[in-house]
């Protein structure tokens, strides 16, 4: 299991100081740092995953909110926070948008934002990146002109939040609200 791009300063500082602690036998401190070095971990794991299925992949760990042409994943603290590609194709365009940090799970239009736009031979697929009340930080992996496989790593929310994806016209939703799926494994549409 990997440590999610982006996230090794929330690891460092506690790590090091677990370390001094201990040196310094100040094992009250060395544990408490401890368990936020385990939390982080845990936290920010990006574990291998491949596709169960052909169709189109969710790009989030999560609970599905919304589903139609546009589905909409709110990813909790438990979920992994490591964002993939739904779909293969080009990265045609990234539009980063600074914004405030409102909860993820209400309609949220000012909240920071990364929009990935994906072409694929389905057309364009825009996967957007949402940073709610806790996240603080959307960290993109690909850049404009890069190409993507189904499932591969786009991106994370450090501290999470949501996820919001276009669907295909050609593709059938197997998702409904309340459906828990994990990004670059679960198929959320099929294609007609």
């Amino acid at each position: 299991m990997m440590i999610a791009k982006g996230s090794f300063g929330w690891l460092a500082l506690p790590l090091v100081l677990t370390m001094v602690s201990m040196l310094l036998k100040l094992y009250s401190i060395a544990i408490v740092c401890a368990v936020l070095v385990f939390f982080f971990v845990i936290f920010f794991r990006d574990p291998d995953r491949m596709p169960k299925g052909k169709g189109f992949i969710s790009p989030a760990d999560g609970v599905v909110m919304h589903a139609g042409s546009k589905v909409t994943i709110f990813m909790r603290l438990r979920d992994v926070h490591v964002n993939r590609a739904p779909l293969s194709g080009i990265i045609k365009k990234i539009k980063y948008m600074k914004g405030v940090h409102r909860p993820a799970f209400l309609d949220t239009p000012q909240n920071e934002q990364n929009h990935i736009m994906i072409e694929t031979k389905h057309g364009d697929v825009s996967v957007i990146q949402i940073a709610g009340i806790l996240a603080r930080r959307i960290v993109c992996y690909v850049k404009e002109g890069d190409k993507v496989g189904a499932g591969q790593r786009i991106g994370t929310i450090l501290f999470g939040s949501k996820v919001e994806v276009t669907i295909p016209p050609e593709y059938d939703l197997i998702v409904k609200p309340g459906d828990k799926v994990k990004a670059g494994e679960s198929v959320i549409a099929r294609e007609r």
